[in-house]
């Protein structure tokens, strides 16, 4: 009897616990259902990963957003780039403002430059109107001499110690291209800044533009300013 009364309980054991455990069919719908649910869930994963950078991608700020300058000479919009060099290479986009920058600038001092050597000359018989009678003519002939030479030494020297050091931390987030921190005279507004920062573009456009038809009219006809 007492054999009879272990077996009886052990099945009784086996067979709660045996309730409480999957049957085979139904581990095969559970393992059929999983397998399809997997199967559907990874293109909807893929989907979203797809679907994430061209979501972040729409909402990120175009160049023109980010930057100023993209107005023209009425205060209007005006996003010029029809290369579509900001949008081909997006990582180069803050040295191309920094050239820019740089260029306008040297730009407008190019187009003071011209004018005022028609009218005035620095101390030295090299630099005379006897010696340069035209501006155009000054780069060749202090070539001959050197002054050309120290100028591009001095020019050097200012890239190798300001522009170098400036540029790599433009690419460290430490600066904004074309920021020398000399803001003596900007305006301390905001907006005073925006709008004298737009001004200074359009006119480095403009000098760019003109240094080249100054140097090109002066070629052509030999005359000073106003280069008619």
């Amino acid at each position: 009897m007492k054999t009879i009364a272990v077996l009886s309980v052990l099945s009784l054991t086996v067979g709660g616990t045996t309730a409480f455990a999957p049957s085979n069919s139904f581990q095969n719908v559970a393992s059929s259902t999983f397998l399809r649910m997997s199967d559907e869930a990874i293109p909807v994963a893929e989907a979203e990963a797809e679907a994430a950078p061209a979501a972040a991608v729409a909402v990120a700020p175009s160049v023109f957003e980010a930057y100023a300058g993209n107005v023209d000479f009425r205060g209007k919009e005006f996003n010029f780039d029809p290369l579509k060099l900001s949008e081909s290479y997006p990582p180069f986009q803050m040295w191309f403002r920094e050239c820019e920058l740089r260029h306008g600038r040297t730009a407008m001092l190019a187009v003071l430059g011209f004018i005022a050597t028609d009218y005035f000359r620095i101390p030295g018989e090299i630099y005379s109107f006897d010696a340069i009678p035209r501006t155009i003519e000054a780069h060749d002939l202090l070539l001959k001499t050197g002054p050309m030479y120290q100028l591009a030494l001095f020019i050097g020297l200012f890239d190798l110690l300001v522009t170098a050091p400036a540029v790599q931390a433009m690419g460290e987030g430490e600066r904004e291209p074309g920021d020398f921190a000399w803001l003596w005279f900007a305006p301390k507004s905001e907006g005073g800044l925006e709008k004298k920062r737009n001004a200074e573009l359009l006119n480095g456009r403009l000098a760019m533009i003109a240094v080249g038809g100054i140097a090109t009219q002066s070629i052509i006809n030999g005359h000073g300013f106003p280069y008619l």
